[in-house]
């Protein structure tokens, strides 16, 4: 029978403490480690005593050894025993020691101290050595001696490195401002020449012009010609794959769409910073020197005219280096990459120009000469737009038919879109749709892809087709430019012209580039609470829109004399509305008003507006007329007339009749404007 191994365990259930009343029973909790470990050692038997037997014969010692090795303890706890037995015997020899130490055997008879048989070392006192400071001031001034030789040996160095570079130009130079370089251009080296690129085609531009400039280092020969580094004239030929990353500004600053356009040059920030860069230039000459090609050298510009006939109204220049002294073998390199980069942006944006310019029918065809394109935006004005590109060594310009003009005024808005569209067409080039799902093709709008769901007419694809050139953008932003112009000049002269009733005009700061709006108040001094009349005007491209305060709207053309009519006509009108408002607070009746009177003189203009008013009683009457070409007029009658009626005539009635009216001269009396005179003469005829 096999033997089968059975475990005999104690059972896990805890004693019952106590039986409820309810039958519940309470046990006692397990107990933790430390009460266990305390349990078990309370059973250990400390006075037990251990019979050691211990054999004389070495090699019985030894077998014991072997069989304790690999036989186990009789008691587990034996161990724990005799170290604790160990610890007490330390423990009552050091209770001997002490109490040894600490009992008196008698007296010293010399010192009378007591004696003891055992004496504890105490803490050694060591002598009190002299100190001597003249022995520490030399150690110490030895012991600075050591870095005060490498301080003096390291400021010599510097001093001997400072005085080379005032003589000649430390070799590492070139290496700096070659990692200057390269902080604002992209550079690759190619073979052994390093070539950069200054075209925009990582920002999108498809211009096919070289933009490839070549890094050298400079030579000696080259540095005492001058304090900047010197350029070749010799072009870099070559494609290069890399572009300017933080010179984009070299063609010309973004300026505010809402200001007042006016005669302009402006110059760009390239100017500014090469200018700045020409006053504070540099004492040591520079360490490289790059070779642009021959055509970007030197210093271009775009001028946009808008003119009638020979007289101009606006101009804005784009990338005009003015002020620069320096010719282009003297120019620093910075300032002459900037200047190539200009170059190549202005030929850019000209040869789109004048691409679209022979592509688009218009009424009027533009016309492309040399290197200025000529656009009509009105029958009596046209735009100009011409390419300016200075030469490399005297400063005589060509490739531009018109002097520049003064920089008196300031012209924002038509400098900003030659930057800003071309821009927007190159950051096209590179993501033409925006974002959009992964799954759909490349280059379509959103618009063309909901096309189908959405079933949209042929006249919504075409219009999806179709879009607007750099060349009508600009042609539309001149129009808006030039009758914002027609507006300003009616409103200021009618604010000149008219004191009664004073006309003001608040332009809008939240304008567009081809929209703008102006508030015009219509007010009579003194009688602002009584009437005002408030227009508000939207100036377009090629159209105004007038909203009146009763909600009419009315369009005019570009024509200026349409709006001045219509503003005379609200002048008029105001002047009525306000005599008959005035009338109702003195108490006065109101028989009749027009807006549109038939009798009187033929008015070359509108039509003259009036009313008839008269006083509670009935006695005095007052005509008000006015033109909005002769200004205004008043005259007065009084009832009864005082004439003896004919014989044919019985009824007395008729004697009520009011005499013929005459013309009352306004020139004599007191008051600024019609309203105040008018009520000046209602108080003196109401009683």
């Amino acid at each position: 029978m096999a033997t089968i191994p059975v475990r005999i365990e104690p059972p896990g259930e805890n004693p019952i403490l106590e039986v409820a009343y309810d039958g519940q029973e309470i046990t006692q909790p397990p107990l933790s480690m430390s009460e266990n470990l305390s349990k078990l050692a309370h059973k250990i038997d400390f006075g037990e005593e251990v019979d050691m037997e211990v054999d004389g014969d070495e090699e019985s010692e030894e077998k014991d050894e072997d069989g304790k090795a690999f036989s186990q303890p009789v008691w587990p706890w034996e161990s724990v025993r005799n170290k604790l037995r160990d610890a007490l015997t330390e423990l009552c020899v050091a209770s001997d020691v002490l109490a040894i130490a600490t009992k008196d055997c008698g007296k010293d008879p010399v010192s009378g101290n007591p004696k003891r048989y055992m004496v504890l070392d105490g803490p050694v006192q060591v002598e009190q050595t002299e100190s001597k400071p003249f022995v520490l001031l030399l150690a110490m001034k030895k012991a600075l001696e050591a870095p005060s030789k490498i301080l003096i040996q390291g400021a010599e160095h510097l001093k001997n490195l400072q005085n080379e570079t005032k003589g000649a130009r430390a070799p590492e130079d070139f290496h700096i401002e070659l990692l200057r370089l390269r902080q604002n251009w992209r550079l690759k080296k190619v073979g052994n020449s390093i070539l950069g690129d200054l075209s925009y085609r990582t920002a999108g531009s498809q211009f096919k012009q070289s933009g490839v400039f070549e890094v050298t280092k400079a030579d000696d020969t080259d540095n005492s010609q001058g304090g900047g580094g010197v350029g070749s004239s010799n072009g870099a030929s070559g494609s290069g794959g890399a572009t300017s990353s933080a010179a984009a500004s070299s063609a010309g600053g973004a300026g505010s769409s809402g200001s007042t356009a006016t005669t302009t040059t402006t110059g760009s920030q390239s100017s500014t910073s090469a200018a700045a860069g020409t006053a504070t230039s540099p004492k040591f000459s520079s360490a490289l020197k790059v070779r642009v090609p021959s055509e970007l050298e030197g210093i271009a510009y775009i001028q946009v005219m808008i003119q009638r006939d020979n007289e101009q109204l606006v101009s804005a220049t784009i990338g005009q280096f003015s002020g620069l002294a320096q010719t282009s073998e003297n120019m620093h390199w910075k300032n002459k990459l900037e200047a190539a980069q200009n170059a190549l942006f202005c030929k850019e944006l000209f040869s789109q120009l004048a691409r679209e310019a022979v592509q688009l029918q218009a009424p009027i065809p533009h016309m492309v000469v040399g290197s200025h394109i000529i656009a009509s935006l009105f029958p009596d004005i046209q735009l100009t737009i011409s390419l300016c590109h200075s030469s490399t060594g005297d400063g005589r310009k060509k490739n531009c038919g018109a002097a520049p003009p003064s920089r008196n005024d300031h012209s924002d808005v038509l400098e900003h879109s030659l930057f800003q569209l071309l821009r927007k067409v190159q950051a096209a080039n590179i993501n033409p749709d925006g974002p959009s799902l992964s799954s759909t093709a490349i280059g379509v709008p959103k618009r063309r892809r909901e096309a189908g769901p959405e079933a949209a007419d042929k006249h919504s694809l075409l219009e999806m087709a179709s879009s607007e050139t750099l060349l009508e953008q600009i042609v539309r932003q001149a129009q808006h430019v030039v009758l914002r112009l027609r507006t300003i000049y009616v409103l200021d002269t009618l604010a000149r012209e008219f004191k009664d009733p004073l006309i003001t005009s608040h332009w809008s700061t939240l304008s567009s580039p081809t929209c703008s709006s102006v508030k015009v108040s219509i007010v009579s001094a003194g009688y602002d609470t009584i009437i005002k009349t408030q227009l508000v005007i939207h100036v377009g491209e090629k159209m105004q829109r007038v909203i009146c305060k009763d909600g009419r709207v009315l369009n005019f053309s570009y024509e200026p004399q349409e709006l001045r009519d219509f503003i005379l006509c609200q002048l008029a009108q105001h002047q009525i509305s306000g005599v008959q408002n005035l009338a109702r607070v003195m108490g006065w009746q109101v028989l009749s008003a027009s807006s549109f009177l038939g009798n009187g003189s033929v008015e070359p203009l509108g039509s003259a507006a009036g009313c008839l008013l008269a006083n509670s009683g009935g006695s005095r009457f007052l005509a008000v007329r006015h033109s909005p070409q002769f200004n205004y007029t008043v005259f007065m009658a009084q009832a009864p007339s005082g004439t003896t009626l004919n014989s044919v005539i019985e009824d007395k009635k008729w004697e009520n009749l009011p005499s013929s009216f005459k013309e009352v001269k306004l020139d004599k009396m007191d008051g600024k404007n019609l309203l105040g005179k008018v009520e000046l003469l209602m108080a003196a005829l109401s009683t």
